[in-house]
């Protein structure tokens, strides 16, 4: 009979990556036939292994990427309760193709191959996770954000970017399978506790309203036994997180407006621009700043996760694994911010040459205009919950079974009665002619004629926020396992999935500006005003230091500007959050799948082995909705319209389809050493959830030019992708080898934006009407200039229905001209287009305890935003290359390990369409992180860790460097932590 080859004989080494109570003996347990390498990531059986340590660690992700069938990568527990990194998005980007996108300077969510993280599929112990967030409007993401889960709870991240038969669908670019302790993992008992404490510099950087304590606290424990002679087991670990931190950040906040050199009316650049120099051809596209922010942002962060598992063994034949995991993280942010508004009038400045033109200085003539400064607080809570059985029954030698059933949910929210963002503008009504110079990293910000003063300080408009999110899912998945032969055998099974999103928000608003809102400056008290300056918070970003920079402003309390404002108002009816939503899109998802997978091994001069398989997958979307009602439309500074609500409506819609997706993965270990793989396989990915909602969503806010919004279309069909993978693998030594590995995806079903002009629900608007037109035309006032516009007709028709000259409002009546909304939707195009890429690993250990290891993933791409068009277009989020090098060196005392991550320039977003289609691109970004450790005896260990060790900052731009999105200093972060083991 043919002798297993390399890879069959170490496959149940890949499956022993789920055990890794790291420094714990593990428990063999019956295994399944060699072949069952092909099978789902929960069919593997465990394996004795023992992982202790940097090398060992190591060691076992090598044996998990040469067992496997097809591409798997992973990482493993170097101890107990100690990961690699202190977070798991951090450590998979060590990983060859993996990236990550960072938040506060803390990994987040990950692109896999150029799949953004919406296109990739998380799993918990094989079984389909949800995912919730919040935003300033229904949330629509599907990613899951793995800052939730603290590191010390997992034994080892599985990342399989090769599909398989037996896996949920939705993982384009991979499906990422998270592990933790079984205390069926070691007959030991194993107990340990730790303790670490955290210096972020980022929350010292701050203004004093905003920065947190120097040093913060984490504590982690494990405990897991096993009772009556193996029969029963109890695994028990938990930890508890504080963490403050926080930034500074320079951005365009409210976004750019993209025109075309030809373009007229409100917006672009007049033509001509006597005082612009270079202004942009007719045939050149360029854009202009809606404002210019400057931010300071504290942020508390409370994590607390547990996890309860117990296990049973009646007969020997069968397992059974009861668990429940939760994870629930509490933000608290406050911020300061002080911000430049541009209302396209006056306009002068300089601009590069096209065809895509940006500008070097941007500015506007202005005469006692605001300097806007506000304050913000937004308290959300993240809580993730899940419940599961799973049984193993071994019916005979060459038939198993397992059933695995859970319910999971995601909930997002506010931690605080008045919302989950909340922001409060003030104002002082002195300033002169203002520009924006963008040719340096920093953007300076320079006024003319605006002293600070706190006896000119002014209550403005107010937002009070409220979104929510809960992500429900459940699913049961029944498995089986034939033995045919000593060579093959067969996997099958199905199951039911149910996943349950609701989306929801309300926005409580004072859209009350300019002088006088609020009883002008005398309402307001002036000891609550403190002056500070700009620059020494962007200390880190070039430019910073411009001595033309306005290097001024006010920070303040949140909590002692509400209470000046409800004593001025007299009420705080608009000060606080609603929590009747008014806009409330819930969308079911049911899912039906089959599958099968033939596994077998064969030689044929040299050792084979294939996997075939199959599944099929049907999908109902239904998607009912709750709209609010738009009744009147409000004129109440030189750009702003806000809209009122009042009342809602509901809708439903529907849509259904379903998928054949075949996958094959052939490997031939072409010398005792070497292996050579080629897989194919067809994956889809499933839109966000607001593009498949079925609710029409207008925004609160209009300008001069119209209105926006969207519509949702459940009807939408993933994308699909049609996948060719190739790799070549030497493994020269224990723990070394070298790799290359090609990939190819073809992919349809694109999904883009598609822009309607519509009058929804009959709302009309000022601009345009008779009382507009005569101050054009009688008046004399230029077509883009509004405020000369409002202040003829508050002059000329004081008396008019709807004009209000003590409150600056101009209300708009049913004779005045329609409302025309640009509403987005989602709809899939018959375009194709492919994405190819490389990647190259090398990791090298020497006998001396050093090591080291290298890889680089580039990434290519027709999917690739076209910034020289302006209108929709779809662009592939996260599409990117990267890279890493990692040194370390370890012996029976001391380890260390320095490590490199670097990410090129990639599309973090793509907004819409209905202004110019802005793609927002992160500037390449390279991170030092070091960690040393000393074993001071066998129980009780030391930690150093440094992160962010060379302080960068991250940077974002629009369509070129000049139009910046934002650039941020953060810090570095410091722990020093211990571990002690019973």
């Amino acid at each position: 009979m043919r002798q297993p080859s390399p890879a069959l004989r170490l496959t149940r080494l890949a499956a022993a990556s789920s055990l890794l109570f790291a420094g714990a003996a593990a428990q063999a347990q019956t295994a399944a036939a060699p072949a069952t390498a092909a099978s789902a990531p929960q069919s593997q059986q465990l394996e004795t292994v023992v992982v202790t340590g940097i090398r060992r660690s190591l060691e076992t992700s090598v044996n998990l990427k040469r067992s496997a069938s097809g591409l798997v990568d992973g990482i493993v527990a170097e101890d107990i309760g100690k990961f690699p990194d202190t977070n798991l998005a951090e450590a998979m980007s060590r990983i060859s193709g993996v990236s990550i996108d960072r938040a506060n300077g803390e990994g987040t969510k990950v692109t896999v191959r150029g799949m953004g993280p919406d296109f990739n599929l998380v799993l918990l112990n094989g079984r389909q996770m949800p995912g919730s967030n919040v935003d300033g409007s229904a949330p629509s993401s599907r990613s899951f954000d793995f800052s939730n889960l603290a590191a010390e709870g997992v034994s080892a991240l599985e990342v399989y970017k090769t599909s398989r038969a037996g896996s949920p669908t939705g993982g384009m670019g991979a499906t990422i399978n998270i592990r933790t302790p079984r205390p069926f993992d070691s007959k030991e008992t194993i107990a340990s506790v730790g303790v670490k404490f955290v210096k972020d510099q980022s929350a010292q950087r701050l203004p004093d309203p905003e920065k947190g304590k120097n040093m913060t606290p984490e504590l982690s424990g494990i405990y897991s036994t096993q009772l009556a002679d193996g029969k029963f087991g109890i695994a028990l670990i938990g930890s508890y997180q504080e963490r403050d931190s926080g930034y500074s950040q320079a951005n365009v906040s409210s976004g750019w407006h993209t025109f075309k050199g030809s373009d007229s009316g409100w917006g672009p650049l007049p033509n001509p621009a006597p005082e612009v120099k270079n202004r942009p051809g007719a045939t050149d596209i360029y854009s202009v700043p809606q404002n210019m922010n400057y931010s300071f942002t504290g942020i508390h962060r409370e994590r607390l996760n547990g996890q309860l598992v117990l296990q049973f063994r009646p007969v020997k034949e069968l397992v059974g694994t009861l668990d429940y995991t939760m994870s629930e993280q509490k933000f608290r942010q406050t911020r300061n911010d002080i911000s430049a508004w541009f209302n396209f009038g006056g306009q002068f400045g300089e601009y590069s040459p096209g065809p895509i033109s940006s500008p070097i200085i941007y500015g506007e003539h202005m005469t006692n205009s605001d300097v806007a400064m506000g304050a913000s607080r937004i308290r959300t809570k993240n809580k993730n919950q899940s419940l599961g059985l799973n049984l193993k029954w071994k019916a005979t030698d060459a038939l198993n079974f397992d059933l695995d059933a859970h319910h999971s949910t995601a909930t997002s929210g506010a931690a605080d009665p008045l919302g989950t963002s909340v922001t409060m503008g003030t104002a002082s009504l002195n300033r002169g002619d203002t520009f924006v110079d963008f040719s340096n990293k920093f953007p300076v910000l320079s006024i003319a004629n605006a002293p600070l003063n706190p006896a000119l300080q002014e209550l403005q408009g107010s937002v009070f926020g409220n979104s929510y999110q809960r992500n429900q899912v459940d699913q049961v998945q029944a498995r089986g396992n034939w033995k045919i032969d000593a060579d093959s055998n067969l996997d099958f099974g199905l199951s039911l999935t149910n996943v349950k999103n609701r989306s929801a928000f309300a926005n409580v608003q004072r859209d009350t500006w300019g002088g006088g809102a609020a009883g002008g400056p005398a309402a307001m008290p002036d000891d609550i005003w403190h002056a500070d300056s700009v620059s020494k918070y962007f200390s880190r970003i070039p430019g910073s230091n411009d001595p033309r920079l306005y290097n001024q402003m006010f920070v303040f309390n949140f909590d002692d500007l509400r209470n000046a404002a409800i004593k001025a108002l007299g009420s705080d009816a608009l000060l606080k959050a609603s929590f009747d939503f008014k806009d409330d899109y819930r969308t079911t998802e049911k899912s039906q799948a089959l599958f099968a997978q033939y596994n077998t091994g064969w030689e044929w001069g040299v050792p084979f082995e294939a996997a075939l398989g199959a599944r099929y997958e049907r999908t109902k979307v239904n998607s009912p909705s709750v709209e609010s009602i738009p009744t009147t439309v409000r004129w109440v500074s030189a750009n702003e319209l806000p809209i009122t609500f009042n009342g809602t409506r509901s809708a439903s819609r529907s849509g259904k389809y379903g998928y054949f997706l075949p996958s094959l993965d052939i490997a031939a270990d072409v010398t005792p050493d070497t292996k050579l793989r080629l897989s194919y396989g067809q994956t889809i990915g499933r839109p966000g959830w607001s593009a498949i909602q079925g609710g029409q969503t207008l925004n609160g806010l209009a300008r001069i030019n119209g209105g926006e919004g969207s519509v949702g279309n459940p009807d939408l069909k993933p994308l699909k992708s049609r996948n060719i993978d190739f790799s070549a693998e030497h493994y020269y030594s224990k723990g070394s080898y070298i790799s290359a590995s090609y990939f190819h995806k073809s992919i349809t079903n694109y999904i883009e934006s598609v822009i309607a002009n519509a009058t929804p629900f009959d709302l009309h608007t000022p601009v345009g009407g008779t009382m507009y037109n005569q101050a054009i035309g009688a008046g004399g006032c230029a077509l883009t200039d509004s405020g000369c516009i409002r202040d003829y007709i508050f002059a000329n028709f004081p008396n008019a229905p709807g004009v209000d000259v003590a409150n600056k409002v101009i209300t708009a009546q049913a004779s005045d001209p329609a409302l025309v909304f640009k509403l987005a939707t989602q709809a899939n195009s018959s375009r194709k287009a492919s994405l190819n890429g490389i990647e190259l690993n090398a990791q090298h250990t020497f006998s001396n305890g050093f090591g080291a290891s290298v890889n680089y993933t580039r990434v290519r791409s027709g999917l690739a935003f076209k910034d020289g068009l302006v209108g929709a277009q779809f662009a592939l989020v996260g599409l990117g290359d990267s890279g890493n090098v990692v040194g370390f060196y370890e012996d029976a005392t001391y380890s260390a390990r320095v490590a490199y991550n670097w990410r090129g320039k990639y599309l973090a977003a793509n907004y819409g369409g209905t202004d110019g289609a802005q793609p927002l691109y992160v500037e390449p970004y390279g991170q030092v992180d070091i960690s040393l450790g000393y074993n001071f005896n066998k129980n009780l260990t030391f930690q150093l860790e440094a992160i962010n060790l060379t302080d960068e900052y991250t940077r974002t731009h629009m369509r070129t460097e000049n139009q910046i999105g934002s650039v941020t200093q953060l810090g570095r972060r410091v722990m020093i932590g211990a571990r002690y083991k019973f």
